[in-house]
């Protein structure tokens, strides 16, 4: 896309696009709205990518209520579906209650006849019988192996890694097997890497477990483990054949990790889909209720989200990008005060605060944004500082590498204008983001 105005023409070609692209099967109907678009030079050299102008919403056709936290758990007969219309690597996420207690959602993805399970020491007491009972019912030719990780975002590094190839070769498998991912999101970053990786790729299945792999890891085919001076800066993207997310798995989350995943699904509202942070703003009570249909639909509309930005921009060239605010403030934290101290959501739900604290001092968005945005975090019992052994020194060399920094220029996503727009861009005043930083930091 050029730094020039798009003209209608071209508006109603990429607006054909995306509604080719993006397909929802048995949830509420969808209306798709795609405002004018342009990509304005900025005196970086860098384009600066408003995501207000670039994006496409999606809105049920029925508005969508407050939740009642008494209201029974829906039917689990059949399960939402959202495709992610990748052309021939194209998937579904599959969405319900039970979904487990189904075997034909997961065998039909299953090419080969061997299968290995990758899961932690935690799920794999609560879900690893039920999935290997789902994928060998009615299918005794198909042999499942499994291997348990250690549990937690301090060993998602090479040298736990090495035990998935050390089970998949000692097993024999070929390339027709399929990998399955059974668990989080460090279980299903390194799954994916591991299945990327060996023997040049196989076949996996994402089936999460948390609020934070249901509503994001899990969509889009991000893959990859930490380095000991940066989160997640090895990797590949590699798509799943499907994502299944059986919302009864949440009943077994730990509190601190469902607030987590909340991190994730109050991002959406922020960048891209104001309706969906309104409707949270009136549902978070539900949410941490773990209300069903509260929890269906904000998982719905999540995907939705994600689904749209994966199908326009696989491999993050600039729109999905924007999927990352308060990433890189909230890695740092991850990265400067040890992994697994803090969990992803509260690293990035503190990141989010600095990054709407520095939209603000920039002028590209008003006080009330900047209050709602602490409110919502607060109601999800999530933190809005960092730990005070952050320094501004300490933010700022780990900043440095950051996957968002191009030929020395850190990008950074912001909010500008009203609630529901972003930018992507190395295009702002330095001095605001040292002011944001001296202001969360006490050195």
């Amino acid at each position: 896309m050029d730094s020039s105005s798009l003209c209608a023409r071209q508006v109603l070609s990429l607006s054909k696009t995306i509604s080719a692209n993006v397909r929802f099967r048995n949830s509420d109907p969808v209306s798709l709205q795609c405002s004018s678009l342009s990509s304005p030079s900025n005196r970086d050299g860098i384009s600066a990518l408003n995501v207000g102008q670039l994006r496409m919403r999606v809105r049920a056709s029925s508005t969508a209520p407050v939740m009642d936290q008494k209201s029974s758990k829906t039917s689990s007969a059949v399960p939402t579906i959202v495709d992610v219309d990748l052309g021939n690597r194209s998937y579904p996420i599959y969405i319900g209650s039970g979904l487990l207690d189904q075997p034909d959602l997961l065998q039909r993805h299953v090419h080969g006849k061997r299968i290995l399970v990758v899961t932690n020491t935690t799920i794999e007491p609560m879900y690893l019988d039920k999935v290997v009972s789902a994928l060998t019912h009615g299918n005794p030719n198909v042999s499942v192996e499994s291997v348990i990780l250690p549990d937690g975002e301090k060993y998602k590094n090479m040298e736990t890694l090495m035990k998935v190839f050390d089970k998949a070769i000692e097993s024999r498998l070929d390339r027709r097997c399929t990998f399955i991912a059974l668990g989080g999101g460090v279980i299903g970053d390194m799954c994916g890497y591991a299945a990327a990786s060996f023997l040049r790729g196989v076949n996996f299945i994402q089936i999460p477990t948390t609020v934070m792999a249901q509503v994001d890891s899990s969509v889009g085919g991000k893959t990859g483990i930490n380095h000991r001076l940066g989160k997640n800066l090895i990797g590949a993207f590699y798509q799943p054949q499907c994502v299944l997310i059986d919302t009864d798995t949440l009943n077994t989350l730990p509190e601190r990790e469902l607030a987590s995943g909340f991190a994730e699904v109050i991002k959406y509202g922020l960048i891209r889909d104001a309706d969906f942070f309104e409707w949270q703003e009136k549902n978070m009570k539900a949410l941490m209720a773990r209300d069903p249909s509260a929890l269906a639909y904000a998982i719905k509309r999540s995907c939705e989200n994600k689904a749209e930005v994966v199908s326009l921009d696989e491999k993050e060239s600039g729109l999905r990008a924007t999927l990352n605010l308060g990433h890189t403030f909230g890695h740092a934290i991850e990265t400067g005060y040890g992994y697994g101290e803090w969990l992803h959501g509260e690293a990035v739900a503190t990141g989010m605060v600095m990054a709407v604290d520095m939209s603000y001092r920039l002028g590209w968005i008003d006080n009330t944004i900047v209050n709602r945005v602490d409110n919502i975090l607060k109601q999800a019992k999530l933190p809005t500082a960092p730990p005070a052994t952050m320094t501004v020194e300490k933010f700022k060399s780990v900043m440095a590498v950051d996957k968002k920094v191009a030929d020395g220029l850190l990008r950074l996503i912001l909010l500008k204008g009203p609630l529901g727009n972003c930018v992507f861009t190395g295009d702002y005043d330095k001095k605001a983001l040292d002011e944001t930083l001296h202001a969360f930091c006490k050195s």
